[in-house]
C-alpha cells in the first residue's frame, strides 16, 4: 500500500514536472567560449542568437522562447554530455553553433538518436551534410568545400600553382585540406606537401620551416581562430612573405583580421559568407550587433542569427515543435535574412552565395572595421555540393 502511494506520488511529480520541459521552445547554443575559437564564435554567437529570438518576438506558437548556453571547451565527450542533459533533462529542442568539427559530428549523432534538430554553424567539415548527414541535421554558414572553391580555384588561376598545407590535426583540418587539394588539382595546380599541426599549438616554427623548405608558392593555413592568428604572426617572423611565398587563411574571418590588424594581414585572400558592409541589410544588422558587443559580426555570428531565426520560422510554419515537422519546413522555406538569401537542400545544407575578399592595406581602409575589398562572388550552387554529390545516404 505504501509502495503504491509512493509510486503514485512519483508519477504525479513526473506529470507536474513534465510541463516545465515541455512548455515553450528551448534553444541551446553550444560552442567554445574560452579557448581557441572564443572570438570566432563564443559569447558573440550567443548574443546573435538572442537577437534572433528578440527579432522573432520572444515567443512562438503562443509559448516563450528560451535560450541556454554552455562552453564545450572543444571536447567532444563534454559536448555530448552537455547535449544529452539538455535533451533529456532540460527539454532543449534545438542546438546550434557547435564550433569544432569533432564536436559537431558527435552532437549531431546524439541529436539523431534523440530525434532532435541540430543546426551547425561554426564547424566546417562538409561531412556534416555528407556521409554523416541525418534527417535532423543542418549546416548553415559555410563548409570546407565552399571555402575550397572560393579560394583554391581563384589562386591557382592567379598563378599560385604549388601549394603546401599547415593543417589542424582533426576532422575540420583534414576535410579542409582534402577539399582544397581537390579544387587546386582540378584547376591545374599541385600540392607539394603538408604537415599536421595539433589544435591550440603555440609554436609553429618547425611547421613553418617545412613550408619554407617546400618552396611552394602558396602556404595554406587549414586551421582557424587563434591557431590562424598565431601561425600568421610567426610566419611574418620567419620571413615567409619576403621569400615570395603567399600565405592564405582558408578559414579566416573578420575576427582574426581584427585581432591581427591590417599591417599583419594586408593582402591576405580569404572567403566568407557574410561581410558587415556588404549591403544596407547587413549594415543595419551589424550596427545593432556592434552596439551590443563592441564589434562587427563575422559569418559565424551572423550565421547563428540566421540559423536561430530560420528554426523559429519553421516551428511557426509547422504549427508544432515536433522535429519531423520542423525539419520538413526547414527544407521547404527559403532563407531570407540579414545573413543571406538561400535555400536548404534535402541533405540539410543551406546554400547561399560565398564571397572572395582581399584584406585592405591600412591606407585603403577609410573607417573602423573597413577591412575587405571584394574580389568575386561565388554563387551558392557553385560553392556548395548538391545533395546528390554530397554523399549523404538520405539522398540516394
Amino acid at each position: 500500500m505504501k509502495s503504491g502511494f509512493f509510486a503514485a506520488a512519483a508519477a504525479c511529480c513526473l506529470l507536474l514536472a513534465a510541463p516545465a520541459s515541455a512548455q515553450g521552445v528551448k534553444i541551446g547554443v553550444l560552442n567554445d567560449q574560452s579557448g581557441v575559437y572564443a572570438d570566432y564564435g563564443g559569447k558573440y554567437s550567443v548574443e546573435a542568437a538572442k537577437m534572433a529570438i528578440e527579432d522573432f518576438g520572444g515567443e512562438v506558437l503562443g509559448q516563450k522562447i528560451e535560450l541556454v548556453t554552455a562552453d564545450h571547451q572543444n571536447e567532444p565527450d563534454l559536448a555530448v554530455s552537455i547535449a544529452r542533459r539538455w535533451y533529456d533533462v532540460d527539454g532543449v529542442d534545438m542546438i546550434t553553433d557547435l564550433t569544432t568539427s569533432t564536436v559537431a559530428l558527435a552532437v549531431q549523432e546524439l541529436s539523431n538518436e534523440k530525434k532532435k534538430i541540430d543546426i551547425v554553424v561554426g564547424a566546417a567539415t562538409s561531412r556534416i551534410t555528407g556521409d554523416a548527414c541525418t534527417p535532423y541535421g543542418f549546416h548553415w554558414a559555410f563548409d570546407t568545400h565552399a571555402l575550397a572553391v572560393g579560394i583554391g580555384g581563384a589562386l591557382v588561376k592567379a598563378g599560385g600553382v604549388t601549394w603546401f598545407f599547415l593543417t589542424a590535426d582533426y576532422a575540420f583540418g583534414h576535410a579542409l585540406e582534402r577539399d582544397t587539394s581537390e579544387i587546386v588539382t582540378h584547376a591545374g595546380g599541385k600540392v607539394v606537401g603538408s604537415v599536421r599541426v595539433p589544435l591550440n599549438s603555440s609554436d609553429f616554427s618547425s611547421f613553418l620551416q617545412q613550408a619554407q623548405s617546400s618552396k611552394a608558392k602558396i602556404v595554406a593555413l587549414a586551421n582557424a581562430g587563434r591557431d590562424t592568428t598565431n601561425s600568421i604572426k610567426q610566419a611574418a617572423e620567419f620571413g615567409i612573405f619576403r621569400q615570395g611565398q603567399k600565405l592564405v587563411g582558408l578559414l579566416m574571418t573578420l575576427s582574426e583580421v581584427r585581432g591581427l590588424g591590417l599591417d599583419a594581414t594586408q593582402g591576405l585572400v580569404l572567403s566568407e559568407g557574410f561581410y558587415w558592409d556588404h549591403d544596407d541589410r547587413s549594415r543595419a544588422f551589424s550596427e545593432r550587433f556592434f552596439k551590443r558587443t563592441g564589434r562587427m559580426p563575422n559569418m559565424n555570428h551572423a550565421g547563428t542569427y540566421s540559423a536561430t531565426l530560420s528554426y523559429l520560422r519553421a516551428v511557426k510554419a509547422a504549427g508544432t515543435k515536433d522535429s519531423e515537422a520542423v525539419a520538413k519546413k526547414l527544407k521547404e522555406l527559403p532563407v531570407d535574412d540579414a545573413f543571406a538569401k538561400g535555400k536548404v537542400l534535402a541533405n540539410g545544407r543551406m546554400v547561399h552565395d560565398m564571397y572572395l575578399f582581399e584584406v585592405k592595406k591600412p591606407s585603403e581602409s577609410k573607417k573602423p572595421w573597413d577591412y575587405y575589398k571584394q574580389l568575386a562572388v561565388v554563387p551558392g550552387d557553385q560553392a556548395f555540393l548538391t545533395a546528390k554529390e554530397s554523399g549523404c545516404p538520405l539522398t540516394k
